[in-house]
C-alpha cells in the first residue's frame, strides 16, 4: 500500500506515460475536439502544447464547464456548486480555439464537423468527448420531465442543486431512497459516494432520517470498503437492497415519489434516480456508437473501431477494463494527444500504459480509493496483474483521513492543470 500510495500521490502528472515525442518534425494538421469535460480540454490543451503549430479547435456550447467529480460533496454541503465551476480561459492561452457553440452532426466521409450556425469544420484527426445520456423511459415513468421531482444530479449543475435543496427541505424522519442502474455506467462507485455522503448530512442535520439504496447489481465497486464504513459512520442508516433481494427498480411515479421492484414499492420523502446511461446522442449520429450505445475504440490511440480519424476519449468509450472516470478520461487524453502527434506525422503510435486512481468520500474526513494500471492486449485495454489495488480494509490512526485529504489535493490539482 505504501509503494502504491507513493505511487498516486505525485497526481495528475502520474497519470500516463505516453511516448516520447518528436515535436519537432511531427506534421501540423488541423485537430477539432468535441466536448469540453475531463478529456476534451485534456486532449486540446496537451495536443496544443505538444505541437503549438498544430491547429486544435475546441468545441464546448457551454462557457462554464461543472466539474461531476466532488459534486456529491455539494449535497452535504461541503461544497458549493461555485466551487466545481470552471472556465476555459486557460486552455485558450495555450492558443487553443475555442468555440462556443454545438456540433450538430459529423460528416467522416468528408472529414468535416457542422456547427450550430451551420458553419463547418474540417480536420485532419476529430477527437471526440460526447459524454453520457440518459436512456429516458427505460425505467417505467422516468423521463427527463420527472427529473424536476426525481432529481437524478448525474450531470452537475441545476440538478445537483435542485437535490440539494430537495434535501434540506426533507423533515427529520424521511426516508431517501436511491436507485442505481446496472453497468456500465458513468463513475461506478459514485452513487455509493452519494450515499455516504448524504448519510453524512442527515446524521448531522436528520438524524431520524434513513437512506434506503435500490440497486440493479449484486456487487459494486469498493463494495466491502464502503459497506464497513457505513457500518461504523451510519449503523443502522444505510440499507442497501441488491438485485437479487429485489433492488431493480422497474417504474417511478414522480407524483407521489415512489418506486416499484419486482418485490414490492417504496415511497420516498426525497427521491434521487440514477437512469441507464449510454454514450451522448452526437456519438450516435457520428457513427462511433455500436449497438449497446457505447463507442468501441482501439487500446493505442483510441481511435474508433467503427469510423476511422475519429478518436472517442472518456466516459462515452468502451476502454476495456479502464472505468469510466475523470481520472482515466485524462489519462487517455493524454495518451490520445501523443498519439496524434504520431499519426499527423505519419508515424505509429507506440502502447501506452495509463493508470486510473478513483477516490470516495464517505464522510468530510473519511476518503478510499482503487487504483489500477492498463495496457493495451489483444485489442482492449487490460489491468495489470498486481499493479492496483483498493485500500486496505484494516487500518489504524488518521489513514482515512489521509486519504481524504489526497482525495481534495487530486481534485486541485486535476483541474488546475486542466482548466487553470
Amino acid at each position: 500500500m505504501t509503494s502504491r500510495r507513493t505511487f498516486l500521490k505525485g497526481g495528475v502528472a502520474a497519470a500516463v506515460f505516453a511516448p516520447a515525442i518528436a515535436s519537432a518534425q511531427a506534421a501540423a494538421g488541423k485537430v477539432v475536439v468535441v466536448g469540453g469535460g475531463y478529456a476534451g480540454a485534456t486532449a486540446a490543451r496537451t495536443l496544443k502544447t505538444l505541437r503549438p503549430a498544430t491547429d486544435v479547435t475546441l468545441v464546448e456550447p457551454n462557457p462554464v464547464y461543472t466539474s461531476c467529480p466532488f459534486s456529491n460533496s455539494v449535497l452535504a454541503n461541503l461544497r458549493e456548486i461555485g466551487q466545481q465551476q470552471f472556465r476555459y480561459d486557460g486552455i485558450k492561452r495555450t492558443g487553443v480555439k475555442v468555440a462556443e457553440t454545438s456540433v450538430t452532426a459529423v460528416d467522416a466521409d468528408a472529414k468535416s464537423v457542422t456547427l450550430a450556425d451551420g458553419s463547418k469544420l474540417p480536420y485532419d484527426r476529430l477527437v471526440m468527448n460526447p459524454g453520457i445520456d440518459f436512456i429516458w423511459n427505460a425505467i417505467q415513468g422516468y423521463d427527463e420531465a420527472a427529473s424536476q421531482k426525481m432529481p437524478h444530479a448525474w450531470k452537475a449543475g441545476a440538478q445537483t442543486v435542485l437535490l440539494r435543496q430537495q434535501l434540506q427541505a426533507m423533515e427529520d424522519g424521511g426516508l431517501v431512497v436511491m436507485s442505481v442502474p446496472a453497468n456500465p455506467y458513468r463513475c461506478p462507485p459514485g452513487p455509493y459516494e452519494r450515499a455516504s455522503l448524504i448519510a453524512y448530512w442527515l446524521k448531522v442535520w436528520k438524524p431520524k432520517s434513513k437512506l434506503l439504496l435500490l440497486d440493479a447489481k449484486d456487487a459494486f465497486s469498493k463494495q466491502r470498503l464502503f459497506q464497513n464504513g457505513w457500518a461504523e459512520l451510519y449503523p443502522g442508516m444505510i440499507e442497501w437492497v441488491s438485485l437479487s433481494k429485489g433492488g431493480k427498480v422497474t417504474a417511478v411515479d414522480p407524483a407521489t415519489l415512489t418506486f416499484t421492484t419486482e418485490f414490492g414499492s417504496h415511497k420516498a420523502a426525497v427521491a434521487n434516480v440514477i437512469p441507464p446511461q449510454r454514450a451522448g446522442a452526437i456519438a450516435a449520429q457520428a457513427g462511433v456508437a455500436d449497438r449497446t450505445g457505447w463507442c468501441p475504440v482501439e487500446p493505442v490511440s483510441f481511435e474508433s473501431t467503427l469510423r476511422p480519424n475519429i478518436h472517442v476519449l472518456g466516459d462515452a468509450a468502451i476502454m476495456g477494463g479502464m472505468p469510466k472516470s475523470a481520472f482515466a478520461a485524462n489519462a487517455q487524453a493524454k495518451v490520445c494527444a501523443a498519439a496524434l502527434v504520431e499519426l499527423l506525422a505519419g508515424r505509429k503510435a507506440a502502447d501506452p500504459i495509463l493508470i486510473n486512481t478513483c477516490y470516495s468520500l464517505l464522510a468530510a474526513d473519511y476518503g478510499i480509493s482503487v487504483a489500477g494500471v492498463y495496457r493495451p492486449d489483444k485489442g482492449q485495454l487490460t489491468d495489470v496483474p498486481g499493479a492496483g489495488g483498493n485500500s486496505p480494509l484494516e487500518v489504524v490512526g488518521g489513514f482515512r483521513g489521509q486519504e481524504a485529504l489526497y482525495a481534495s489535493s487530486w481534485f486541485r490539482t486535476i483541474t488546475s492543470e486542466v482548466f487553470g
